[in-house]
């Protein structure tokens, strides 16, 4: 009997453990205290892990409207400066024009003025011929006349020496010299004046074409200045052109690079945060659990005072138990035994209820003391276990965490390179465009240059000929005998 109160004993003390570690992990049920306290608790916490949540949110909003802003103010300076640079090519362009226009309006005045001076100097020219010519008649007649007269008087002279020439036959003489003389004098000046004709028809010929010849290198010299013009302007086009992807490279790198660097101070940022907050939560879930274990331990003396006081009850009720087994006993004993046993009996009895009754009570004070040993361990181990799987948990999630945020932080790595290399693509693309559309504008001009160089030289040598033909033809042979300069102005 007293062994089986012995093993309820233990049974109720494992019974109430049991209870202990139920309220190890959710309070005592029956205390309303720590039902509010820890529904409170709990509510905390959702709205802790909810304001997080809402923070996360506002934060990655606010860095997107960042990155938005940030994209939309350089796509604002990159527009900025391309329309720049189409001002800039738009103006290099008109002032080429302008100065085109004035140099064919220089042309065209300087052509002018030649034409009025070469004129002149041909007006100039024929009347210093003319001049010329003028007075080689007035001397050719007046040494004509002298010659006239000296050959008059000659005349006379012989005809004076023989004075047996009738006088008639001296005046036919006379007279016949005289006409002779005349008409001798009359052939010599119309072959002077035939001759000077010639002469100056060959000379105002020769200048006509050493005019042509003139007139034929200040086309050249003006197709020349134009030409050259066009090509200094062309590699000025070009060399601004070449500025300007240098500078549209320079901006499109220094945005790129900007953007990125915003991107990865808001992904650190973005980072510390999260670190900041889960060492926060860690150290509050570190907290909570310290705050548990010190509520477990406050609650333990409760609860152990608790159980120990149904051991005690258990061992009363025992003890109640036994005594009444005992007077029964005791009655028995005396109805059965002689009178004069009884005293002897009821010393027996009851020295043998005292020696039970010390051995329970000694059950009771191992079991007690074995009960708290036990329940003291048992709060230990569970509190340590606990803590152990805390932070293991806890570690494991820190270690999510940094893994998530490097892999997160690999693929912007990822990103910013690919972003580099498409940048470094587009703009080997673009460089190769412009070299080539360089090279092409390049060849155009030389085309051009080299057919029209083409085409003013073989109108030149046209006309050249043209005017040899005419000149042969009218009797003046090649007044020129000269080779017509073709410069190679390549």
């Amino acid at each position: 009997m007293l062994a089986r109160l012995f093993n309820v004993a233990i049974m109720l003390g494992r019974a109430s453990g049991g209870s202990y570690e139920k309220l190890n992990d959710c309070g005592d049920p029956e205390n309303p205290f720590l039902q509010v306290t820890r529904q409170i608790h709990e509510h905390e916490q959702e709205n802790e892990l909810r304001e997080q949540m809402s923070g996360y949110k506002r934060m990655r909003r606010q860095h997107q409207k960042q990155l938005i802003a940030l994209e939309n103010k350089l796509k604002a300076e990159m527009d900025e400066h391309r329309l720049r640079l189409q001002k800039e090519v738009e103006t290099q362009a008109n002032n080429a024009y302008i100065e085109l226009e004035k140099l064919a309006k220089k042309h065209a005045i300087y052509t002018e003025k030649e034409m009025k001076t070469t004129s002149a100097d041909e007006k100039k020219f024929q009347q210093q011929i003319t001049t010329q010519q003028k007075k080689e008649l007035t001397t050719f007649l007046d040494t004509q006349k002298k010659q006239y007269k000296l050959c008059k008087e000659k005349i006379k002279e012989e005809m004076n020496e023989d004075p047996s020439t009738p006088k008639k036959e001296k005046q036919e003489r006379l007279s016949k010299h005289k006409e002779n003389m005349q008409h001798s004098q009359a052939e010599e000046e119309a072959q002077l004046l035939s001759q000077q004709r010639v002469y100056y028809d060959r000379n105002c010929r020769a200048f006509k074409r050493k005019i042509m010849v003139k007139r034929h290198e200040f086309e050249q010299e003006q197709i020349r200045e134009e030409l050259n013009k066009k090509k200094t302007q062309k590699e000025m086009e070009h060399a601004m052109l070449i500025r300007h992807d240098e500078s549209t490279q320079e901006l499109e790198q220094r945005q790129l690079k900007t953007l990125q660097k915003l991107r990865m101070d808001l992904i650190r940022l973005q980072h510390q945060t999260e670190l900041e907050n889960q060492i926060e939560y860690n150290n509050r879930r570190e907290r909570e659990l310290h705050r548990k274990h010190v509520m477990e331990l406050r609650q333990q003396p409760k609860n152990l005072k608790a159980m120990e006081m149904q051991i005690k009850k258990q061992f009363q009720d025992t003890c109640k138990v036994q005594t009444k087994q005992y007077k029964a006993l005791r009655n028995h004993q005396l109805e059965v035994s002689p009178k004069s046993e009884h005293k002897a009996i009821l010393k027996a009895l009851k020295e043998e209820q005292t020696r039970k009754l010390a051995i329970l009570a000694e059950q009771y004070e191992q079991s007690i003391n074995e009960m708290m040993a036990s329940q003291a361990l048992r709060l230990d181990e569970a509190q340590e276990a606990e803590c152990q799987a805390l932070r293991h948990q806890l570690q494991q999630e820190m270690e999510l965490l940094n893994a998530y945020q490097s892999k997160i932080k690999m693929q912007t790595e990822a990103q910013h390179e690919r972003e580099l290399q498409k940048l470094e693509q587009k703009v080997s693309l673009r460089r190769a465009h412009l070299e080539q559309k360089i090279e092409e504008e390049l060849a155009s001009l030389q085309k051009e240059r080299t057919e029209r160089i083409k085409h003013l030289l073989e109108r030149q040598e046209r006309e050249v000929d043209t005017f040899d033909m005419e000149s042969v033809r009218l009797g003046f042979g090649n007044l020129g005998a000269l080779d017509y300069p073709k410069e190679d102005y390549r």
